[in-house]
């Protein structure tokens, strides 16, 4: 009866080893579902950034307003008969530090 006891537990113990540690096991689909969430994140970002850049490209193809805004906002071009005013705010001016004054010489 032991004799079966310990076939029966070597039997057990041998199935559960692919189970747990074999090529399928758990701990390798657990990882490899990780590794699949991780990439779908990742693949939504790029797809957010790919239909903001195709969109970008639509209105750039379509119109002319769209490239007047980018050569206004990056490289500062004005119309022909255009006149460019700049204001600058200037920083308040820190109020002078008063000057010590030097202590009066005993006679």
């Amino acid at each position: 009866m032991k004799f079966l006891t310990l076939i029966f537990v070597a039997v057990i113990a041998l199935l559960q080893y692919p189970l747990w540690l074999g090529k399928g096991s758990w701990l390798r689909v657990w990882d490899l579902n990780q590794k699949i969430v991780a990439q779908k994140d990742a693949n939504m970002a790029l797809k957010q950034r790919n239909d903001t850049l195709d969109a970008e490209v639509d209105d750039l193809k379509q119109g002319n307003t769209a490239i007047e805004e980018r050569a206004r906002s990056e490289l500062g071009m004005v119309k022909h008969d255009e006149v460019f005013y700049q204001v600058i705010d200037q920083a308040p001016m820190a109020a002078p530090a008063p000057v010590p004054q030097a202590p009066a010489a005993k006679k």
